[in-house]
């Protein structure tokens, strides 16, 4: 706020202006300092997480087509789905299995 109470108004950039900028900023600097552009991380030694697959939580059950589930409120849930909705959630994980 300016001291007359009014804001001033603000630029708004795209994230393409946002990038371009970044990248500009970063050119000047030396390669041996680490940046967003070029961090490199060798892959995680951990498992995977399980997450259920309707509402996002940890999932330490799976019912026996495959879909992971939170707790038993969850579950009453997932029982009443028909075939082609839970093949569509397991579909969004990329775990779904089709049959010929």
């Amino acid at each position: 706020m300016t001291l007359t109470g009014y804001r001033l108004p603000r630029r708004t950039r795209n994230v393409k202006a946002v990038l371009v900028e970044e990248q500009r900023r970063v050119a000047n600097l030396p390669p041996s300092v680490p940046t967003w552009f070029n961090i490199e991380v060798p892959p995680s030694v951990l498992p995977p997480g399980h997450w259920c697959d309707i509402t996002g939580l940890e999932a330490p059950y799976k019912t026996q087509n495959g879909l992971r589930f939170h707790n038993q409120e969850v579950y009453q849930i997932v029982k009443k789905l028909g075939p082609e909705v839970d093949q569509k959630y397991l579909k969004l994980r990329k775990a779904n299995f089709i049959l010929k």
